[in-house]
């Protein structure tokens, strides 16, 4: 009788996991920004994680999953997740940590307008209702009549739409294929992605001793945020979990004051509360839809 009430519990604890994976990567991946262009991140990032999948999948028995099923998909899911990685990266440099966290919680926006097009879910009035104010959120975040919008804006914005893109092709996968062979396809193609992109110019930069620990965090921590977060929401539904992961806001602007001198923007907090209320109002909606869970 007690093991429900200590499953939100447990969800919590994952989640916990998940904002201080995210929180970290969002760390290493400014303090490598000066050594390293955003392809380069990814490069390196991907190596160690592939690297982490080989030897933990090795050592469980967990490879035996990986298949060649849906390679196709593999690969336009890999592609919007480097995209928007790559793109999430560059604005990280570039403006304020609260600034690219408010812009990027705009993801589970674009899922709900993106959900019926690519997995065949309807569009309810509730989700359209919760995508303009959502919109509203990123008008006052960026306030573009007022400073101007600029590219690290249009990144973090964009990136957004490569996470929820990433999302939906996931759960598609997810109805046949194992979170191992996902995770194996998922680094190994964004290292092959990395290594064309950042080579194209025919210079790699190669890591430093202050940079490597740095890039090794950001391949660990980027692989431990996924785990935690489908940990917690193979525990407790999403309209429990998600709303937990805007702590990262408050985390990562505290983060921004104390380490990089960045002031705490009232109008991006204003901005990003009301992209959580979209988000809740998205939830709200999702929650009186019964899913289907792939078994």
């Amino acid at each position: 009788m007690t093991q429900p009430q200590a499953q939100p519990l447990r969800a919590a604890f994952w989640m916990v996991g998940a904002i201080s994976s995210f929180s970290l990567m969002a760390v290493a991946g400014r303090a490598v920004s000066l050594d390293h262009d955003t392809f380069e991140i990814m490069l390196y990032r991907s190596i160690v994680s592939f690297c982490i999948v080989l030897i933990v999948g090795g050592a469980t028995g967990a490879l035996k999953q990986v298949t060649t099923h849906n390679l196709g998909l593999q690969l336009v899911r890999n592609i919007c997740h480097f995209t928007g990685q790559n793109l999430w990266f560059y604005a990280l440099a570039l403006i304020p940590l609260a600034q690219v966290i408010s812009l990027e919680f705009t993801s589970p926006i674009w899922v709900a307008l993106l959900a019926p097009f690519v997995l065949g879910e309807r569009l309810t009035p509730i989700r359209a209702l919760a995508a303009l104010v959502g919109f509203a959120g990123v008008l006052i975040v960026v306030r573009p009549q007022i400073g101007g919008i600029t590219p690290p804006m249009i990144a973090a914005a964009a990136s957004a739409i490569g996470f929820a893109l990433s999302a939906l092709l996931t759960r598609r996968l997810t109805r046949t294929e194992t979170i191992t062979c996902i995770m194996f396809w998922l680094t190994l193609m964004q290292a092959i992605m990395g290594l064309v992109c950042a080579g194209i110019d025919g210079d790699i930069a190669v890591p430093t001793m202050n940079a490597l620990p740095w890039l090794a965090l950001i391949g660990a921590t980027g692989l431990a945020a996924h785990f935690c977060l489908s940990t917690a929401l193979s525990l407790a539904p999403a309209a429990m979990v998600m709303p937990m992961d805007f702590l990262r806001l408050p985390v990562l602007a505290t983060i921004g004051l104390l380490f990089y001198g960045e002031s705490l923007d009232a109008i991006v907090i204003l901005g990003a509360l009301v992209i959580l209320v979209a988000n809740w109002l998205n939830l709200r909606g999702a929650s009186k839809v019964p899913l289907s869970l792939p078994k």
